[in-house]
């Protein structure tokens, strides 16, 4: 059935009172985006991610009277901008991205693919994605570098440690390299639901252990990936050199260019670690855990 879309540019104004109206008058969802072209990097902590100017945007059943959700609107929160309103056809719209995503390659193995599509060399490595809302499809700049970094590893035989595993991408990649086990954890719901899908689809679930705790075990891994951000990765320090066998190795990426440097600086007490790549303005820093 066709949708109801609404979207309303609300500039500066706080979005909360415009959610919680549109949701009361009966929107699937709710979704806020840039107005401008302002990039959101990483907020204090605590703080909520937004741009300076924002649209929101609201999706009704097509049976929905946009008449009478415009002027209920009108009156709360009150002098709402008049929202635009089009109907939006039958379409899966939260995977309508998706109908562009080709096989894609990382480094000399690695080969991400959509259902169905196929990869081509004697000695690829397929993986087959659907992220479904999580993150991690090959796409982003720091994931492509840990993608890249981890084909030109030798894998096989070892622990792995996917921290803040997203799609599962990552984990499957170092699963389908000949790891003997990998551990992928994320505490969002719908990346734990991505990666156990994938795993599945990828035939390499029984290798793959999926949790929503925190905690790693002391010296069990060999190589622990994070592809978070930068903060977060600092404060992770102490936790990811407890976990690292002396000797292993460490791979962390979302931070940008100017944020290496303090990064590094968290690591240096345990790792012999530096920039291994860049790619548009983001970076991936590689180390190894120094012996005990």
């Amino acid at each position: 059935m066709p949708q109801l879309q609404l979207t309303i540019d609300i500039g500066s104004r706080q979005p909360e009172p415009y959610e919680d109206a549109l949701f009361e008058l009966g929107a699937v969802s709710v979704t806020l985006e840039d107005a401008a072209d302002d990039p959101v990097l990483e907020p204090a902590p605590g703080a909520t991610p937004l741009w300076p100017t924002v649209v929101v945007k609201a999706v009704f059943e097509g049976s929905s009277d946009a008449d009478v959700i415009t002027a209920a609107l009108a009156q709360a929160p009150p002098d709402a901008p008049t929202p635009r309103v089009e109907v939006l056809p039958d379409k899966a719209w939260e995977r309508e991205w998706l109908k562009d995503f080709r096989p894609m390659r990382f480094g000399r193995r690695l080969w991400v693919c959509p259902g169905g599509m196929v990869a081509s060399g004697p000695d690829a490595v397929r993986i087959e994605l659907d992220p479904g809302l999580a993150f991690g499809t090959g796409t982003h700049p720091t994931t492509a570098l840990c993608l890249e970094w981890l084909d030109s590893q030798d894998v096989s035989g070892r622990q792995v440690v996917d921290y803040g595993c997203g799609s599962g991408i990552l984990a499957i990649a170092a699963a389908k390299l000949g790891a003997a086990s990998v551990l992928a954890m994320d505490i969002d719901p719908q990346a734990l639901i991505a990666t156990r899908d994938n795993a599945e689809r990828n035939a390499v679930l029984g290798c793959i252990t999926v949790t929503a705790d925190p905690q790693l075990d002391a010296d069990k891994a060999d190589l622990v990936l994070a592809n978070i951000l930068a903060g977060p990765l600092v404060e992770l320090a102490p936790r990811f050199a407890r976990a690292t066998r002396p000797g292993g190795h460490i791979a962390l990426s979302g931070l940008l260019a100017e944020q290496v440097k303090p990064v590094t600086a968290a690591y240096r007490p345990w790792f012999d670690i530096g920039p291994a790549a860049t790619r548009d303005g983001w970076a991936l820093l590689a180390g190894r855990r120094h012996a005990e």
